[in-house]
């Protein structure tokens, strides 16, 4: 008996290596690429300080009075070799004065892609600005932090902010889905790993990218809205648990500093234009 735990205790040493020292070198394998795109029409900078409606606040401590930001919906494709992958799918075409000039499609097929070739579509989170469009991509497999499917998939768990409308191919099973309940690296290679930050929502994830030429990139979901609030570790009334909020800004920035990456909060366009503009990708 002892033997055998020692053995698999041994495995699980070499497998945990094997996955650190992927993570870490990335290896010689594809290229990878990362495309921003622009997945809501953006309003005037907004009063971040403000109230946004009743009890909503981008600070639960009343921070930023008077700050004005110019926040935007973006989503991403990266490609991994010949195999291609959608982080957050924004707002669709009917979502009124905030609808993206062009669908996801659209600008896939500006690029030579078709919908039917995404391999994956990654989600940070539920909430509608960034899965608005995720239905246009029935024959990919969703990659949905475990606590965020639950809270689609679940009444007892059901929130008014999650969108479950526009996950009914994966809820009504038709589609593949894959919740993730911690981190994943996407393609067994350390070069695309999604990053479990929960607090804005109870399964929220963030998106580790390695780029030959620019580097580790890590795409933030919700994890803070802009710069100012990311640098003061501001929560905002509406996260769902202020603590591992907290706790996973900490994680993201240590990653962030031990691995010299670019942070772009996916909200904030002093962020998002660290990255090329469509159709040019980060290489």
């Amino acid at each position: 008996m002892q033997r055998n735990l020692t053995m698999l205790a041994v495995g699980i040493g070499a497998s945990a290596m094997a996955a650190v020292s992927a993570f870490a070198q990335g290896g010689a394998g594809p290229e990878v690429t990362l495309t921003r795109v622009e997945c809501g029409t953006s309003r005037q900078p907004v009063d971040v300080g403000a109230r946004m409606g009743p009890g909503l606040r981008f600070s639960d401590t009343y921070d930023f009075e008077g700050l004005k930001v110019q926040l935007v919906f973006s989503c991403y494709i990266i490609r991994h070799g010949s195999d291609y992958m959608v982080w957050d799918t924004g707002f669709g075409k009917g979502a009124g004065a905030t609808a993206p000039k062009d669908s996801l499609p659209e600008q896939l097929a500006k690029l030579q892609v078709k919908p039917e070739s995404v391999k994956y579509v990654g989600i940070s989170h539920y909430h509608g600005d960034h899965v608005g469009q995720v239905d246009q991509f029935p024959q990919s497999t969703l990659l949905i932090g475990k606590g965020d499917w639950e809270v689609l998939t679940d009444p007892a768990k059901a929130s008014p902010m999650a969108d479950a409308a526009t996950f009914a191919p994966w809820i009504k099973g038709g589609s593949k889905v894959e919740p993730v309940a911690g981190d994943k690296d996407v393609f067994g290679d350390g070069t695309v790993v999604m990053l479990s930050t929960p607090g804005h929502t109870p399964g929220h994830h963030s998106l580790l990218v390695k780029l030959k030429e620019k580097g580790y990139v890590i795409l933030s979901g919700d994890l803070a809205h802009f710069q100012e609030n990311y640098k003061t570790d501001g929560v905002p009334v509406f996260n769902t648990n202020h603590g591992d909020s907290v706790a996973s800004m900490d994680r993201v920035k240590k990653i962030a500093h031990n691995l010299k990456a670019t942070v772009i909060i996916q909200h904030d366009a002093r962020d998002v234009e660290k990255l090329p503009a469509f159709p040019a990708a980060a290489k």
